[in-house]
């Protein structure tokens, strides 16, 4: 799963980028043209749970790779457009983390996240259009060169015409529904519009413990808009990803804070591009693996192997929460908590799995 974060100058995305990789990626410097790009770990405590049963020779977690794009451009404001060029680190993400100043800048200058946020996310709107008129006019050529019945520019054409009536209306492209050959085509032109976004509110440490109509403000508009959001302080959560776990653990009680945004960013995440986790377990690994919510025990199957999935027999399933009680996968087991699933199985999070198949 790749994540992108966006956001304006001065909105603190680098911070925020640096708390959620643990302060572990090297930082371009400014007006580099190369992204900060980092992979990190899913914190997974069911993952922690039977690593200390099995002690295995490989732990494995679900990964995510956040993207910070370069500073390229330099703009000032929310009045400055920003061009297909800013957004060209992060065409290739799952979804796109929009992050907004909630504090006030070195110049003195008031917060305004809910105009920056709307700013952005016209701006990414504005980034499709320029990319389907660019492609119009190739697709043009082609139609004025092409021999007649040789070419499927005329069919193109009308696709990119439904596209950008979709954008015009204001609308994203996420929410045009598309035949199979279309969802091809547009999924190779990376349309931005077709990523889910996420906002994420940076404030000051006050604003933290004592939220005011900036936070008030940006969670109505967030909610009115149904855009998934969270609020967090980046220079608290960068301090606190450089601890280790049992000081992280202290010093966001200190705040009042349950648990580090990073865990809960990623979390929006998940249930945003609607992901879950499922666990395989011995001693040879225990890994995390992510699939999407509807997935069948055969897609578990491949997520893990393609021939696994082609000699699926049954598998054996049974949900962590269930095992929890009874302490191992072998007392399940023995008390009939586990249980024989075929193909159509529709996985849930937290299901632990083993596969009989062929070979």
């Amino acid at each position: 799963m790749k994540v992108g974060i966006t956001g304006m100058p001065g909105s603190g995305k680098t911070t925020v980028f640096q708390a959620l990789t643990r302060g572990k990626v090297s930082i371009q410097p400014y007006g580099s043209s190369k992204p900060n790009v980092g992979v990190v770990n899913v914190p997974d405590e069911r993952v922690d749970y039977f690593a200390k049963q099995y002690n295995p020779k490989k732990i494995t977690y679900a990964p995510i790779e956040f993207t910070d794009p370069a500073s390229k451009i330099n703009v000032a404001s929310a009045g400055v457009k920003f061009g297909a060029e800013f957004f060209s680190d992060i065409k290739k993400s799952d979804a796109i983390v929009i992050v907004v100043r909630g504090f006030e800048n070195d110049l003195g200058e008031a917060p305004t996240p809910t105009n920056d946020l709307s700013a952005l996310t016209e701006e990414i709107l504005l980034a499709d259009l320029t990319l389907i008129d660019t492609r119009k006019e190739r697709v043009e050529k082609q139609l004025h060169s092409a021999k007649k019945g040789t070419s499927n520019a005329g069919w193109e054409m009308e696709l990119l015409n439904k596209l950008q009536k979709c954008l015009d209306e204001g609308k994203k492209l996420k929410e045009l529904e598309f035949t199979a050959d279309e969802a091809v085509v547009v999924k190779n032109y990376d349309f931005l519009t077709t990523r889910d976004i996420i906002a994420v509110l940076n404030v000051d440490e006050d604003e933290i413990s004592s939220p005011t109509k900036i936070t008030n403000d940006f969670n109505k508009y967030c909610e009115e808009n149904k855009i998934p959001h969270l609020v967090l302080c980046g220079s608290i959560e960068k301090e606190v990803s450089e601890l280790s776990d049992e000081e992280e653990k202290e010093f966001l009680a200190d705040f009042g804070i349950e648990k580090p945004a990073r865990d809960a960013l990623i979390q929006i995440t998940y249930d945003t591009l609607g992901l879950i986790s499922f666990i395989t377990a011995g001693e040879p690994e225990v890994k995390a693996w992510t699939i999407h919510k509807g997935d069948t025990a055969l897609d578990a199957a491949a997520t893990i192997h393609t021939d696994i999935a082609k000699g699926f027999i049954r598998a054996e399933v049974a949900n962590f929460e269930e095992i929890l009680p009874l302490g191992t996968w072998e007392k399940a087991k023995s008390e009939g908590i586990v249980k024989l699933q075929g193909k159509e199985y529709i996985m849930k999070d937290g299901d632990v799995i083993f596969i009989r198949n062929k070979t």
